[in-house]
């Protein structure tokens, strides 16, 4: 079955101010569609691939044939990180509750401690690329990976992802990474990261 693009669970402008309406148009329309279209073009190479889901792919990405391995990792990676990106943001961001919050504060010493840590690994990833906070045996920690790369790829739970390929945030904020990753934080949907942690657990 051929894959396709998710339609965005909000309009274009909801996340404003914090990212703005093109850059949204651009990001989800053309980045993430021309991902949906590589990877089916690369499974028609490979018509073994054709029953494996999202998260068969990158879950197995070292099954995959050779002959389509980076095609599958790049684009199926863009298309698994992508959609689970837009499902991560919401108008109106919220805190963290529960027992997500617990988790974040025995990791991290609470929710700044946490963006702090993110922060980092978010602006220290060199050239394009993902931040992540995964999930394992109920604690955290703070990953980041190159490219359309994604911790699933390597067996662990992303519970939440951020995309820093300048495509993401060069519109609006130019060079200044760290500005958009604060800005971030104003839409981040904790209802659905709290979702992941407790499939995590």
């Amino acid at each position: 079955m051929a894959h396709a693009l998710p339609a965005l669970p909000y309009e274009f402008a909801a996340l404003e101010p914090h990212i703005d309406a093109q850059t949204m148009q651009i990001h989800h329309g053309k980045h993430h569609q021309a991902y949906v279209n590589n990877v089916n073009a690369a499974i028609e190479k490979a018509p073994e691939l054709a029953s494996w889901s999202l998260d068969d792919l990158c879950r197995n990405i070292a099954k995959v044939p050779e002959a389509v391995r980076t095609a599958v990792r790049n684009n199926g990676g863009g298309h698994w990180n992508h959609s689970m990106f837009w499902q991560q943001m919401k108008t109106g961001g919220s805190e963290p509750s529960g027992k997500l919050a617990d988790a974040i504060t025995a990791a991290f010493g609470g929710v700044d401690g946490l963006k702090e840590k993110f922060a980092a690994a978010a602006a220290g990833r060199f050239g394009s690329g993902w931040a992540w906070v995964v999930a394992s045996g109920g604690k955290l920690s703070i990953e980041s990976t190159p490219n359309q790369d994604n911790p699933l790829m390597e067996g662990k739970n992303a519970i939440l992802g951020l995309d820093v390929w300048e495509h993401a945030y060069y519109l609006k904020y130019q060079n200044r990474r760290p500005d958009y990753v604060a800005a971030w934080w104003n839409v981040v949907n904790w209802d659905d990261v709290a979702a992941r942690y407790a499939a995590a657990r």
